[in-house]
């Protein structure tokens, strides 16, 4: 079972068919929505200022998602994709975007819809990413646009991916 602890009082709660790797963790007030899935070594961490997750976001393997006090909260929309060793801190992902393995998206940033955020991209604060743009780099600059889907398809796999390990 994955390490789910509640802090000053709050405690993580979440809508249906989750998985959360054994070694996941998930601390204080996180709200997620359902078919959300944490892998392994991942954190999910409110404890001082709320993360909140809608459906069928996925937190891969060893990706951190955090705030501060000053500059929380965390908002995820649905279909969110949080690629490996990626970190997420103190931001607003919109529905569909894709957050690129070992990226690093910062505070008061804004994720665009169907946006991606590409592998190893440093996104700096107060950044604004439109809806459907790819921004890679560091620091990150805008690419081109995405092919349509081409974000949101990362959702639905491990949504697929989540079930075999509910069997």
């Amino acid at each position: 079972m994955a390490i789910i602890k509640t802090v000053k009082g709050l405690s993580p709660k979440w809508g249906r068919d989750c998985y959360f790797s054994e070694n996941a963790a998930i601390v204080g007030e996180v709200v997620m929505g359902d078919e959300c899935s944490v892998w392994f070594n991942a954190v999910v961490r409110g404890d001082v200022a709320p993360v909140t997750l809608g459906n069928r976001v996925n937190i891969q393997d060893g990706a951190v998602v955090h705030v501060t006090n000053t500059t929380g909260p965390v908002l995820m929309e649905d279909d969110v994709t949080v690629g490996h060793n990626a970190t997420v801190h103190a931001c607003t992902i919109r529905r569909g975007a894709l957050i690129g393995m070992g990226s690093t998206v910062l505070d008061n940033v804004e994720v665009g819809e169907g946006a991606i955020v590409a592998a190893g991209a440093l996104v700096l604060q107060d950044t604004k990413i439109g809806p459907h743009e790819i921004w890679g780099g560091v620091p990150a600059k805008f690419l081109k646009n995405t092919r349509p889907g081409q974000a949101e398809s990362f959702a639905k796999h491990y949504v697929e991916y989540s079930k075999w390990y509910l069997e």
